[in-house]
């Protein structure tokens, strides 16, 4: 009874927000709000970040894109100034009016960004985005037990000496993206029946598959707790520190590309701040910290530069063009992501 009590008294104070955000939000303060995945940005960098500007940033982190839309649709986008979606829910954010235009006048550190990451057609002119890190999901394995003639493809995962012995990424797209490449399919596909074909591989996948999830992969191969898995390459990089006997694959069907961006919420309280720290974030010291802490590929040419040879020399860091040759951005699907959701929960009921 006060479960419930408590439940019909947010029910009926949450129109009375929203409407006193609508009149005019909550007035600015001297603070940025980030909602980010976790471990993307390092503690030292926000602290230096509010140390220089005396913005204070409250941030607070997500574990998948549609977790992170969920909410801030559910919240009408007044509880956040930043955000950092993938491309793909950036279209649909965009498509939704949640963002706000950002002033690239008052981002002087636009020009440190690679322009063969910008102006691209889920954003053109970067209207309302700026990259933050982009990556790729790939393959990683375990010399000690897997040979390299072993694992080339996606379609390798069904091999039946694998079986037990993956992790596989609980991120709804990713899994579906490896499901569809791996059955020669497209991985923004919008067809009930392709959709349809990559959820039969997940399912022949399924009991192959000792742990899905995407927070555990580095750990779980660190450990040896499996032998296989689908990865993101800064978690590679960070569990091959770990375990030297990781190795990274970039599947022959394809690789999976994704862009993280900043965005600046419609109803974000704090838009002057969220520009001055967007701006501080592309400064070339920044990014190299951040690639340094995590790993993960950058937009920020700038900040590569700074990096030591033996990084930028990293071929899952700095993919070459002969890595990416047959790498696939992951797209907006639109009111198809419905039925992928359908599959998906399918997918987890399955038996």
């Amino acid at each position: 009874m006060k479960t419930m009590k408590k439940i019909l008294i947010v029910l009926f104070c949450l129109p009375a927000f929203i409407a006193a955000g609508e009149a005019g939000s909550a007035p600015a303060k001297n603070e940025v709000v980030v909602y980010n995945w976790s471990e993307y940005i390092p503690q030292d960098v926000l602290n230096d970040f509010t140390q220089e500007t005396g913005i204070k940033v409250i941030y607070s982190t997500f574990e998948s894109n549609e977790a992170m839309y969920a909410k801030v649709r559910l919240l009408g986008g007044y509880t956040y100034d930043i955000v950092v979606p993938s491309n793909y829910i950036l279209e649909m954010m965009i498509g939704d009016d949640l963002l706000t235009p950002i002033d690239l006048g008052k981002i002087t550190n636009f020009k440190n960004l690679d322009p063969k990451l910008l102006n691209l057609k889920f954003d053109p002119g970067n209207k309302y985005s700026i990259p933050y890190m982009w990556g790729t999901t790939g393959l990683a394995y375990n010399s000690k037990y897997i040979k390299p003639e072993q694992i080339s493809k996606w379609a390798d995962l069904l091999r039946p000496e694998f079986k037990g012995k993956i992790i596989f990424s609980d991120d709804l797209r990713d899994a579906f993206s490896v499901a569809l490449m791996a059955k020669g399919l497209d991985p923004n596909t919008v067809k009930r029946e392709d959709i349809q074909s990559g959820y039969e591989f997940l399912r022949a996948l399924k009991p192959s598959v000792r742990k899905l999830d995407v927070t555990a992969t580095k750990q779980t191969l660190i450990t040896e707790e499996v032998w296989l898995g689908t990865i993101w390459n800064g978690d590679y990089l960070v569990a091959a520190e770990e375990n030297p006997d990781l190795n990274f694959v970039y599947p022959e069907e394809g690789v999976l590309l994704w862009i993280d961006n900043f965005v600046i919420l419609k109803n974000a309280p704090n838009k002057e701040n969220a520009h001055i720290f967007i701006n501080y974030m592309l400064r070339p010291e920044v990014a190299k910290r951040c690639i340094e802490e995590f790993y993960y590929s950058s937009p920020n040419l700038a900040g590569i530069a700074l990096l030591d040879e033996e990084l930028r020399a990293n071929p899952v860091l700095v993919p070459t063009d002969e890595e990416m040759r047959n790498s696939r951005l992951q797209e907006g699907v639109g009111d198809t992501l419905a039925v992928y959701e359908e599959f998906w929960e399918k997918f987890k009921t399955d038996k």
